[in-house]
């Protein structure tokens, strides 16, 4: 049985389904909560997205604001062959730690929400719709081929992931984790050479204030 921070390569955009990689951040038209991943290689800022895919953005805020993800790490890199290079993922989050991760919350769809597995996005991982919690990835490049495909005689491609945010500024970050050494022996099944020899500590998650909010003296 998968564990529920997998992302299964069968769903991953292949080199003749790949899309060009999105090089911007999405429109910001919507509602969005600035998110910063303070690591030991370096910040990564995320905007989340609180207006088009509500439960989720609230789930990793919810995560953000309850500490949860502080003393976490970055433990997976995943490279594909194709595409602009550097391609694939980062994945990090609570490793399913009892005294960190919350009940797993409700799918929500990329058909639903109008987001995509685009560059710096950010999609939840989980066994099975329903079971997302506290692990996530971060794209390197275009992986179309995990968002929901509601045509689709696979359940798995029908539900996809559900992306809920993207990088804004650390992909540098992202990129220089992505291509640390990886252990051959850690890991299962595919996954197996994919573990970080030394994972990348998230020392603290935390929200960016809009500017000009601060109390005055």
């Amino acid at each position: 049985m998968l564990k529920r921070f997998v992302l299964p390569l069968s769903l991953l955009a292949t080199p003749l389904a790949a899309q060009e990689t999105a090089e911007a951040p999405p429109e910001t038209d919507y509602e969005t909560t600035d998110i910063v991943l303070q690591t030991t290689m370096g910040d990564i800022v995320i905007a989340l997205e609180m207006e088009r895919a509500p439960i989720t953005a609230a789930n990793f805020l919810r995560y953000v604001e309850e500490d949860r993800f502080d003393g976490t790490v970055f433990y997976r890199a995943m490279p594909l062959d194709w595409g602009e290079q550097p391609n694939g993922l980062i994945q990090g989050g609570t490793q399913w730690d009892p005294e960190r991760v919350l009940p797993g919350i409700e799918h929500e769809p990329t058909s639903e929400t109008g987001l995509t597995h685009s560059r710096g996005a950010l999609s939840m991982a989980m066994g099975e719709p329903g079971t997302a919690n506290g692990d996530f990835s971060i794209m390197l490049g275009d992986q179309s081929g995990l968002d929901a495909d509601p045509a689709s005689d696979d359940p798995a491609r029908q539900a996809g992931y559900a992306v809920f945010g993207y990088v804004t500024d650390g992909m540098d970050v992202v990129e220089a984790i992505h291509a640390l050494p990886t252990d051959p022996d850690k890991g299962e099944g595919w996954m197996k050479g994919q573990m970080l020899t030394e994972p990348v500590e998230i020392d603290e998650a935390r929200v960016v204030e809009p500017a000009g909010t601060a109390e005055a003296d």
